[in-house]
């Protein structure tokens, strides 16, 4: 689906305000901006709040791609035990965890030939509401 939005040449400065004009050049696709890989693409929302720590909201939206490979701290989409989760990937010495990244939550699941556990996708992008 394509959804046309309004984009405005000026940038938005973080310091002192300049003056801005109205001027819309042109509309943008966000799907241009946010996927890479169409065919291997999907959004799921979050639920839960044990990615706080890392800027991941509870109601936030996470654009995942399915067909890159996760490197180590990657945010990742994992199936755990037939439950979805969005966590970090931390790889050490041949290892590989989950991890939330909470300071509030002591959890690091290995994930090993015996678990029930598997990668579905690399987190590219995060959208949530700051209103």
């Amino acid at each position: 689906m394509k959804i046309a939005i309004p984009y405005y040449l000026h940038k938005a400065g973080a310091g002192f305000p300049s003056p801005a004009t109205d001027y819309i050049e042109e509309d943008i696709d966000l799907n241009i901006h946010l996927i890479k890989n169409v065919p291997a693409t999907f959004i799921i929302r979050v639920q839960g709040k044990s990615m706080s720590d890392v800027g991941i909201h509870d109601g936030d939206l996470l654009v995942v791609d399915k067909s890159l490979k996760p490197k180590n701290f990657s945010t990742v989409i994992a199936n755990v035990h037939d439950e979805l989760v969005v966590k970090n990937l931390v790889i050490e010495k041949n290892k590989q965890f989950l991890t939330s990244g909470s300071k509030k939550f002591e959890d690091r699941v290995l994930i090993d030939e015996e678990a029930d556990i598997f990668i579905w996708g690399v987190v590219t992008y995060v959208i949530h509401s700051v209103y």
